[in-house]
């Protein structure tokens, strides 16, 4: 039987309604990339004037470098950055959990465990990112996911193995493995959910991480599967008219910036809001 961390007790509306605030930009931004190319005024190639239009009433961001409408690559740009982004980051934070609680349950296996880590961790993840799509370009996103969730475990790891050891050292794991639980039972019963808070908050850490490593990759191209429309190739392709027309290149680099740190933000609050419940 599990036993929590924390005594229980009702989340006071005061915290609730913070968590819903804290949510709200997220939740504009997602549904941003998300919805986007439903609301899009035009098509992608949809031309609005010549190279680098100034903002018109027509075309409320002006033109890129091709003279296309800025706002409807706006909005069609944002959805395949933001679903790599989330299978890396869940598949990050997946893997690190089971991995850190073993590390913490068994010190021989963990030691083994974090000795792999710090020898994963000697290349860094974006290095590691570009040396394989370079190598193998096409992997696609495929490849792109398995190396950015091998690179970005480890250091994960690391930390969920540090914030369970306290809970496996707990007398509610030793009688567990009294009652002769095995490890899979340990891992999912008794150790994640009493690591909540450390899960939410890897969690939208690892997918700042994963937004900065996805967004690299678009900006060099690698992989094209991402598409000619997304925010970071939006950035690279349109960063020589910046004088031009500034918002064809601060209006993507705002959207992957506000998208990453918002998330982030409500999941820290929602994780804090869990710790008081």
């Amino acid at each position: 039987m599990t036993v929590p961390t924390t005594s229980r007790r009702l989340r006071s509306p005061a915290v609730s309604r913070r968590i819903r605030l804290s949510a709200l930009p997220a939740a504009f931004v997602v549904a941003l990339a998300i919805l986007g190319p439903v609301f899009a005024p035009h098509t992608v190639d949809h031309a609005v004037g010549i190279t680098f239009a100034e903002p018109t009433g027509d075309a409320w961001l002006g033109g890129d470098r091709l003279g296309h409408d800025v706002l409807s690559q706006l909005l069609h740009g944002g959805w395949g950055l933001l679903l790599v982004a989330v299978i890396i980051a869940l598949l990050v934070t997946g893997c690190a959990a089971v991995l850190g609680s073993v590390a913490a349950l068994y010190p021989s296996v963990g030691a083994w465990i974090e000795r792999s880590a710090d020898l994963g961790m000697l290349l860094p993840p974006v290095l590691a990112m570009l040396l394989f799509m370079l190598s193998w370009p096409e992997s696609g996103a495929v490849g792109l996911i398995a190396v950015c969730v091998i690179a970005g475990t480890p250091y994960t790891a690391r930390v969920f193995a540090a914030a369970a050891a306290g809970v496996a050292a707990s007398g509610f794991i030793e009688a567990a493995r009294g009652r002769g639980e095995g490890v899979a039972y340990l891992v999912a019963r008794e150790l994640l959910p009493n690591l909540r808070e450390t899960l939410l908050t890897q969690l939208g850490l690892r997918f700042v991480e994963a937004m900065y490593l996805v967004s690299t990759a678009a900006f060099l191209r690698l992989p094209t599967t991402l598409g000619d429309a997304n925010w970071a190739v939006m950035v690279r392709e349109n960063a020589s008219g910046i004088l031009l027309n500034p918002a064809a290149v601060l209006a993507p680099s705002l959207a992957i910036g506000l998208l990453a740190v918002s998330v982030n933000c409500a999941v820290a609050a929602f994780g804090r809001g869990r710790r008081s419940v």
